[in-house]
């Protein structure tokens, strides 16, 4: 049992490594885009920042990776093997080839396909019908509004109002379940959580960096163009580093949870409380992957979606990184591929529509739709090759 223990520390770290490996371009892209550092210095910063991350939030992501997606009875060490591997094996395929995905949803993913395929559809934590009808129905009061608002400011420009629909309902639902998660008005975790902010993360990432960035335009627009750049290059180290400490709080929990998981699962803990070296060694481990750096990953990130000018990389990673500390105060484990992208975008988009390339932004949301299906398949079949050989 101990040496089965110590594999699964060894893959959660390795899931980690990949996940830093992936992700490195999220809390990078935006600096090297605009020549603020040098990609060796850039991801040495957000290595130095991933491990400083989970020093300063509490362990709830943790929490909801080790026990709110498989029910902790039925988490033996040799199934939470399996649903490492199934992360571990999409996380670093995607990596080679140079898409960016989420790996906390890998894991997710792995984890669910390794649940079923070990205990059954029955030892998932599924939401109660109760609270899926409750997101149902804020989820809509929350498009009708954001539909109604977008609707009114189209007709005081006069321009046509079923362009706008669409996208008034999305920004809607965007901003309503942060603030019932924040006031306390509705508690969403486990699966669902992660389901609603799959459309959350990302376009919150979005609205709020397009809002910030026209804010900074109208703020900065009679500044010399050259003396701005400067400025905003300088700033560029200050908000990638607020985002990587974003990025290593939330992501790095998720290696946490899985090792806390196996400890009590073999009996070395008597409750799901996260060591102090679990933390240490998942904020390392995540760190020495963006040490690495997933090079494909970040010119995707970095130069394939938009073209970012340096109040623009500013306006980015403040608004993904401050996405991504909300987020975790709240326990969410959410992606920060998705918030960087979004924010990104967000940017982008204040240049106009064709500023954006949506080719590029479709390849990469298919990939966050297939992330959590594939890894459980993968797990899922991995658990049948190990039932095959060892039972």
């Amino acid at each position: 049992m101990e040496l089965v223990i110590l594999i699964g520390v060894a893959l959660a770290l390795l899931f980690n490594f990949a996940n830093g490996l992936n992700d490195a371009a999220n809390s990078i892209a935006t600096i090297i885009a605009t020549k603020a550092l040098t990609p060796l210095q850039a991801v040495a910063l957000a290595g130095i920042f991933n491990l400083v991350g989970p020093l300063l939030f509490t362990t709830a992501i943790a929490q909801t990776i080790g026990k709110g997606i498989v029910d902790p009875m039925f988490l033996t060490p040799p199934l939470i093997l399996v649903g490492l591997i199934g992360a571990v094996l999409w996380v670093f395929v995607t990596s080679y080839l140079g898409i960016p995905v989420s790996s906390s949803h890998a894991l997710i993913g792995g984890l669910l396909g390794a649940g079923i395929a070990g205990a059954g559809v029955s030892a998932i934590r599924w939401p109660t019908l109760e609270i899926v009808e409750l997101v149902v129905i804020y989820g809509l009061i929350g498009a009708v509004l954001g539909m109604a608002a977008l609707a009114a400011l189209a007709l005081y420009h006069k321009e046509p109002v079923s362009r706008y629909v669409a996208l008034g309902a999305l920004i809607g639902v965007t901003l309503t379940f942060p603030v019932l998660i924040a006031t306390g008005i509705i508690k969403i975790s486990g699966i669902l959580a992660v389901l609603v902010f799959i459309v959350v993360s990302p376009m919150l990432g979005l609205i709020s960096a397009f809002a910030f960035a026209l804010i900074v335009v109208r703020t900065v627009r009679n500044y010399p163009p050259q003396r701005l750049n400067n400025i905003f290059r300088n700033l560029q180290i200050f908000s990638g580093s607020f985002q990587a400490i974003g990025h290593g709080s939330n992501d790095a929990q998720n290696a946490m949870g899985i090792i806390t998981a196996l400890l009590l699962a073999g009996g070395l803990i008597t409750e799901f409380s996260v060591p102090l070296w679990v933390i240490l060694a998942s904020a390392f481990a995540i760190s020495l992957g963006t040490l690495l750096g997933g090079w494909r990953v970040i010119d995707k990130m970095a130069n394939k979606i938009t073209k970012i000018r340096p109040y623009q990389g500013f306006c980015a990673s403040t608004s993904a990184g401050a996405v991504l500390s909300l987020m975790t105060a709240f326990g969410v484990p959410v992606s920060t591929t998705h918030a960087t992208t979004g924010a990104i975008m967000g940017v982008g988009a204040t240049r106009g529509y064709s500023a954006v390339k949506w080719g590029i932004v479709r390849e990469i949301v298919a990939a966050w739709v297939l992330t959590i299906p594939a890894a459980a398949i993968v797990a899922w079949l991995c658990f049948l090759v190990y039932q095959a050989i060892w039972l």
